[in-house]
């Protein structure tokens, strides 16, 4: 089988390579050609557009930035549907609308095309190690047929639900994470306050009752002050901003993830929209 990719960009990068280790042909696009030029170097054949990538594949996956990029690829008239063969597979891992996901899926079966949206969580990390957790919605038997595909990809792979059920999983992580990144951030700069050692702190509070990826992973980014993204800014805010509107919709409360997205807007109007979401920490370390 052929697998198309569409968005070679921090993540899907390490996603490629993994497609290509395990010795699928994989046909690449990325608005961008210079983010693709490692992939290429490694095998994936370079194509001018989704469309291209559509009607070369038998499984076409998407992971793109916002729900707008989204739309275009897969609705244009140089798009994913309007091209790709009947009995394909089309996988959108991007995180994005669940109503999207329902209209892409929607459109799909009356194209004889099997749709499933799956949006990941592990960063950078759990995609070059192939570790992500894959939030998946959509048939059973669509999931099935692409299972091969997913453990390349990830360790935890969960069909949620029907279509749909992937994002609005990937919107629970996502709320979890907004609060989490809070208290990582305040957690280390109290340390650093009270004189302590972070990198102490961290090994204690890591191993209890307060463990989390976040901590382990993003913490020690923190006090080394790297700042380069695992995940954007720019990108975490998007999530964040279509959670809450899902969570205004189902007649919900969130404090935590509106206060959230307002420090991390802050974070953006201070131009560091494409800096890693740590940098959370510099907010905390200024005031």
């Amino acid at each position: 089988m052929k697998i198309g990719f569409i968005g070679s960009g921090v993540m899907g990068s390490s996603m490629i390579m993994h497609l290509l280790k395990a010795g699928y042909s994989v046909n690449v696009y990325t608005r961008t050609k210079e983010k693709a030029k490692e992939v290429i170097a490694k095998g994936a054949m370079w194509n001018d557009s989704p469309a291209t990538v559509a009607s070369e594949s038998d499984i076409i996956i998407t992971m793109v930035g916002y729900p707008a990029d989204v739309r275009e690829i897969y609705f244009g008239k140089e798009g994913i549907l309007h091209n790709a063969k009947a009995g394909s597979y089309v996988i959108d891992m991007t995180t994005s609308e669940p109503s999207l996901a329902v209209e892409i899926y929607q459109q799909a079966k009356e194209l004889r095309i099997h749709a499933l949206d799956a949006p990941v969580s592990g960063g950078d990390v759990g995609a070059k190690n192939g570790t992500l957790t894959i939030m998946v919605g959509g048939d059973k038997k669509a999931f099935e047929a692409c299972k091969d595909v997913f453990s390349l990809l990830g360790t935890n792979v969960i069909l949620q639900g029907d279509a749909g059920a992937g994002q609005h999983t990937k919107m629970c992580n996502q709320i979890t994470i907004a609060s989490n990144m809070m208290g990582v951030a305040e957690a280390l700069v109290y340390a650093e306050k009270a004189g302590l050692d972070p990198e102490k702190v961290l090994s204690s509070i890591s191993a209890g009752a307060a463990g989390s990826w976040s901590l382990s992973n993003l913490a020690p980014r923190m006090i080394k002050e790297d700042f380069e993204p695992g995940f954007y800014i720019k990108h975490f805010i998007k999530d964040m901003q279509i959670a809450l509107k899902e969570a205004k919709e189902l007649g919900i409360e969130t404090p935590g993830l509106a206060l959230a997205n307002h420090l991390y807007e802050q974070l953006a109007a201070e131009g560091e929209q494409d800096s890693g979401t740590q940098a959370l920490y510099k907010l905390y370390k200024k005031e």
